[in-house]
Order: structure tokens, then sequence, then C-alpha cells
């Protein structure tokens, strides 16, 4: 059964050094209550994060950064939040940059078992540095493989009692796919209502992958 918590409760399962998926393209479907939480987590430093981005100055993901809270960004688009790039530059952060479609279908991967696949994008450029090359029907492919999560933060619209998650317009970015590849998923959502009060045809994230219920607390970016 999934627990109903705080976000100071759910967040004590991020342990350091941790990979942490976190859901939202930009600041748009992100878990703003549980990203400010992280902020009090004695456990969460040393983080790699697997999100879009890293938020903008001071928001979002974003915070994260001046408390020195993340090692690691893997994402597509950092060039929103230019203190990344500042402290990429400095060697106080690491990025691994990724298209946004393999960004999206690594995940996806990661959730479904899937040892690897190749990808035609990034072939011939910079980020085929360091990659496996394969010819298919006369095609440069780079071997790219499934990201995975210790902890996965997603925002959701409404549950129900049982852990079943529905979305809200766009909030169906890289959440419902971040819930399927993460040992922990805590969902921070607006409302939890009684089993059977959402639609078979709405719910987006089935119970058995939600380990934990956060209410959002309206936090701001």
């Amino acid at each position: 059964m999934v627990s109903v918590c705080s976000p100071a409760e759910a967040l004590a399962h991020v342990q350091p050094g941790d990979t942490v998926m976190v859901g939202g393209f930009g600041l748009v479907g992100a878990p703003l209550t549980l990203i400010a939480a992280l902020l009090e987590a004695d456990g969460a430093r040393d983080l790699t994060i697997v999100s879009n981005n890293l938020g903008e100055p001071g928001r979002g993901l974003g915070k994260l950064l001046p408390a020195r809270r993340v090692r690691k960004a893997i994402g597509s688009y950092f060039t929103s939040n230019r203190e990344v790039v500042e402290a990429h530059l400095r060697g106080e952060i690491e990025v691994e940059l990724l298209p946004q479609g393999t960004l999206a279908e690594s995940i996806r991967a990661g959730g479904a078992g899937i040892g690897a696949f190749y990808v035609r994008t990034g072939a011939g450029t910079l980020l085929a540095e360091g990659k496996e090359e394969r010819i298919i029907d006369g095609e440069r492919y780079l071997l790219q493989f499934p990201l995975k999560g210790d902890v996965a933060l997603i925002r959701a619209h409404k549950a129900d009692k049982l852990g079943n998650l529905a979305y809200l317009k766009t909030a169906r970015n890289f959440n419902p796919d971040m819930a399927t590849a993460a040992k922990t998923v805590i969902a921070e959502v607006d409302e939890i209502v009684e089993v059977g009060e959402l639609s078979p045809e709405e719910i987006a994230t089935p119970h058995l992958f939600v380990d934990h219920l956060v209410r959002s607390e309206g936090v701001s970016a």
C-alpha cells in the first residue's frame, strides 16, 4: 500500500550519492514542493540529477546549485540556467548532455528492462565521443544505455488512495516514464481521492509503480 507522508518523511529515502530522477519540462510539471524540501533533506547531497534541465537561476532545481547538492546532471537543456554552465566551467558539476528524444527513450528503456539501444541522433557530433558506434542500413548509430534512478520525484494532478496517478495536460512529459525507472517513486499531487473516483482512462501511472504520495503545498518556483 502506498504511504501518504510529508515531504520531509518522503525525502528521507534520498541518500548521499543517489541518482534522482525529477520530472518536469523546465518548471512545467515539476514537483516543486519536493524540490524545495530537498534543500532540507540531510541525505540529499552529492546527487546525480536526471531531468530535462536544472531549472532556472534560483527556481526549481536551480535552487540546489548554490547549496552544492548536485554532483552531476544528466539532461537536454541546461542553458536555461546560466549558473549550471558557470558551475560546469568551474569544474563544480559534471554535465552529461543527451538529445531530448534520446533522454526520454533512455528513461523509458530503464523502466522497460531494455539493456541498451541504438540511436542515430548525435552520430558524427561531439555527443558521440566515447560511445560505441554501429553501421545499420548504411547509417551511423550510437549505442545508448538506459537511465535508472534510485529515487524518482514526479508531479501528478490526482492520486487515489492506492497510488494510481492522473496527470494534468503537459505534466505528462517525463513524469510517467520516470515512475517506471526508479527503485523508489515519490509523487507530489494536488489531490488524493477515494479508490474508484479515477476512471481507468485517466490513470497514466498504475499504483504498482508508486511508493509514496505527498500533497503539493503550492510552493512557488
